[in-house]
């Protein structure tokens, strides 16, 4: 595993809980951070094997995140940012209220910036890092009742293409992968028992994106669709 400190938001489940666990399976060093401290306690007890550190953090908050304090957990540099955070509604344009429009805007988008631009001086100083930002399929590809979320990832995508252009001369990989569905808690209850095996496992996303990010050397994977064997849902 590459030298520094792998940052991976929106670690307390789902997605993110199994990106943990693959990085770590590998000896990586891991700072994780979600809302939700109980459940990276858990996470974090069981990834004995290499060392993690854990922080609250609300990526809707951007107090929270211009406070949090990246230097002294990445005293020996950083080498992966990946954004995983994200919330979404399952609702018709019509019904989505502006308050939970706004927040899904907030955590997706602007805090996930807010995050890059963290990581972006320590990346410039120590010439080189990788940013991988976990969109969805329903950036590219139109799929009702997911309006604002996914506006919330095209924008993230687009403004992480102007990034990889800025930021080549610094050798640092901005890399933007797209799944499909894959069967995580944020899924309503009904639709993963009706949908689940069709879905992507997050261990089998997860093991994806750590190859990717293991293998790079001097090509880089830039743009990438993961999708079910059996198609969208």
């Amino acid at each position: 595993m590459k030298k520094g400190v792998i940052w991976i938001n929106g670690a307390s489940s789902g997605i993110g809980e199994a990106l943990a666990e693959s990085f770590a399976s590998h000896g990586a060093s891991l700072l994780l951070t979600a809302r939700r401290y109980d459940n990276l306690e858990k996470i974090k007890g069981r990834l004995t094997d290499t060392q993690v550190a854990i922080a609250k953090l609300d990526i809707g908050s951007l107090p929270e995140i211009e406070a949090f304090d990246l230097n002294t957990k990445c005293e020996y540099g950083i080498g992966c940012l990946i954004n995983n955070a994200g919330i979404t509604t399952f609702t018709p344009a019509e019904a989505d209220p502006m308050d939970l429009i706004r927040q899904i805007v907030e955590v997706n988008l602007i805090g996930t910036i807010a995050c890059i631009k963290k990581v972006l001086p320590l990346m410039i100083e120590q010439n080189g890092g990788t940013i991988i930002n976990i969109l969805t399929v329903a950036a590219k590809k139109v799929f009702t009742n997911s309006s604002a979320y996914a506006a919330s990832k095209a924008g993230l995508a687009m403004y992480s293409k102007v990034l990889r252009e800025e930021v080549r001369k610094y050798n640092i990989r901005v890399v933007n992968i797209y799944p499909g569905a894959t069967a995580t808690p944020i899924w309503p209850e009904s639709v993963l028992q009706k949908h689940s095996s069709r879905m992507m496992q997050p261990e089998e996303l997860a093991l994806m994106i750590r190859n990717l990010y293991e293998n790079q050397g001097s090509v880089v994977s830039e743009e990438v669709e993961l999708r079910p064997l059996k198609g969208d849902l």
